[in-house]
């Protein structure tokens, strides 16, 4: 059983793990429809050097290139005979990078969801999710995965599928959701009810958390959230996306500077966070300048108000801002007083 995680977590009072793999992996050539887990036998060099990039910025965690790992993820492709394959490939050249680095980083075994609905409204029965997952989880595990990193999710069918299909195989798991404009999941799920979720699951994660979704505002406000209901036992994750995408150019761009990481990780970790990294857009850039940040905390902060999010990190959705319970006054989901105004303004 690899212990490295709790290892880590004793020691410190937060890490640092990775940035965006799909943003890197087009950078280094992927094309739009492409699957990047056919890069771990095609391109292992630039997979090799897109998780070196992040373990030389100083992530703690580096998460495999399998979010669509899944049998179900990789049948658009006709790749659905090749998830043992493909997944051992990713976790073996993490821990190989790893391994030259001579640092102490976790290997988490990346697991998105199936894009499939769930009966009775879909035609994906629970079982055969859980199974799936299960078949992705043990592929991560014997390519030397440290952690069974389950993310993206938006359903309690499907957090209930994966947690369970990863659980039992002598590695930690972590299962991070997705919150869009209306401050919930696309299958309804608030953050505050997150925590209390998983813990009431058979097999309850370590950690559990925020990834994707907005922008780095509305990440730390849903980690507010989850941390106010989560137990003392539970380890909080935000891993939320560098800024708010644009089009440009014909291509996908994020608007966050490192200088706004910087701010988001002080203020993720402010929030209840323990495991703080970056999602969609960020760069080994910009984690370099979370990972300063983090570094020169020298205490933990007080948590955040709802008011010094908006200003330091931007506006939030008035879903968002509705879920908010604390001490700024909150009215018909938005927020009142200069704090909004300069959250705009910061933008």
């Amino acid at each position: 059983m690899s212990d490295l995680l709790q290892t880590l977590l004793a020691r410190r009072p937060w890490l640092l793990a990775d940035g965006a793999t799909g943003t890197n992996l087009f950078a280094m050539g992927l094309q739009t429809g492409d699957p990047p887990e056919a890069w771990n036998i095609e391109h292992p060099d630039r997979i090799a050097a897109n998780y070196r990039s992040f373990v030389d910025a100083g992530a703690d965690i580096i998460l495999t290139n399998s979010f669509g790992g899944n049998r179900y993820r990789l049948k658009l492709h006709g790749n659905e005979g090749r998830v043992a394959e493909l997944n051992e490939a990713a976790a073996r050249i993490a821990c190989e990078v790893v391994r030259e680095s001579g640092r102490e980083v976790v290997v988490a075994g990346s697991m998105g969801p199936t894009g499939e609905i769930y009966a009775p409204i879909g035609p994906l029965a629970i079982e055969d999710a859980r199974a799936a997952f299960r078949e992705q989880a043990e592929a991560l595990v014997r390519g030397g995965a440290d952690v069974l990193w389950i993310e993206t999710i938006s359903s309690h069918e499907e957090m209930e599928a994966a947690v369970e299909g990863a659980s039992g195989l002598g590695c930690p798991v972590v299962c991070t959701m997705s919150f869009d404009t209306n401050g919930r999941t696309m299958m309804g799920l608030a953050p505050g009810d997150v925590a209390s979720t998983v813990a009431a699951l058979p097999h309850p994660p370590l950690g559990c958390g925020s990834n994707c979704g907005v922008g780095p505002s509305e990440t730390v406000l849903s980690v507010l959230n989850m941390a106010r209901g989560a137990t003392p036992d539970q380890v909080i994750v935000a891993k939320g996306n560098c800024g708010i995408p644009q089009w440009a150019a014909g291509h996908i761009v994020y608007d966050g500077t490192p200088e706004l990481m910087a701010s988001y990780a002080r203020y993720a970790f402010a929030a209840g966070a323990r495991i703080i990294g970056g999602c969609c857009g960020t760069t080994p850039e910009h984690l370099r300048a979370m990972r300063q940040a983090l570094e020169s905390s020298t205490e933990h902060p007080a948590a955040p108000s709802l008011d010094e999010i908006l200003a330091a990190l931007g506006d939030v959705s008035n879903g968002a801002k509705a879920q908010y319970g604390g001490d700024l006054s909150v009215a018909g989901g938005s927020a009142s007083g200069a704090g909004a105004r300069r959250g705009r303004r910061s933008r």
